[in-house]
């Protein structure tokens, strides 16, 4: 089968693109050992990451199972979630 973003974890709320996506397109998104539809509210680049469901303010962004960054804004499913929109929680040094 072949897969438009991939997300490693079953957890994760978001998955990598594997080619550049188009607003208005319904995606298949390999998750885990299933697959999930998603329908892309934007464009969103290759590389870069698209919201698998609803993400509020505040949550945790999970990707390959573990937490790499935190909402600053609501992020829709099927948007494209990057810097505008996610706070690192990486390699900060200042959230010990």
């Amino acid at each position: 089968m072949r897969y438009d973003a991939i997300a490693i974890n079953n957890q994760d709320n978001v998955a990598t693109a594997l080619r550049v996506l188009q607003k208005g397109e319904t995606v298949l998104v390999g998750v885990g050992d299933g697959t999930m539809a998603v329908a892309l509210v934007e464009d969103v680049e290759f590389g870069h990451k698209i919201a698998v469901h609803d993400i509020a303010t505040g949550d945790d962004i999970i990707k390959y199972g573990e937490v790499i960054g935190r909402a600053t804004k609501k992020i829709p499913g099927g948007a494209h979630a990057h810097v505008h929109n996610i706070e690192s929680l990486r390699g900060r040094g200042d959230l010990e």
